[in-house]
């Protein structure tokens, strides 16, 4: 089942260091079959504050993200964003094909009980 690693990123000091962070991290990508599905662009907030960017990276399964967040590779590169902006990130699981919301709602319930 696919991951992502998502973050949404706010006050980023767009200077040498973050230059360098993008100039690198699609070669940590590679090797985990990582792509760019969302990379900043024109966010319009619906609800709430949604000053800042919005990163969403694909990957084959939650093990190929965390192969990828915790790889060398990205590690070095990790404080050039982490020292030069304000956010937040996370790896989530997707759903399958043909996943409806009344599927989460049963999974919940079972777990409840």
């Amino acid at each position: 089942m696919r991951a992502y690693a998502i973050a949404h990123l706010r006050d980023v000091d767009l200077g040498e260091a973050i230059i360098d962070y993008l100039s690198r991290i699609d070669a940590t990508l590679a090797p985990f079959g990582g792509r760019f599905l969302v990379h900043g662009g024109d966010v319009a907030g619906v609800e709430g504050d949604w000053g800042g960017d919005v990163i969403i990276i694909e990957f084959p399964d939650r093990e190929s993200a965390r192969g990828w967040y915790d790889s060398p590779a990205y590690q070095a590169i990790l404080p050039l964003r982490t020292e030069h902006s304000d956010g937040v990130a996370a790896i989530v699981s997707g759903v399958p094909t043909g996943y409806r919301a009344v599927d989460g709602l049963a999974a919940l319930l079972a777990t409840s009980t």
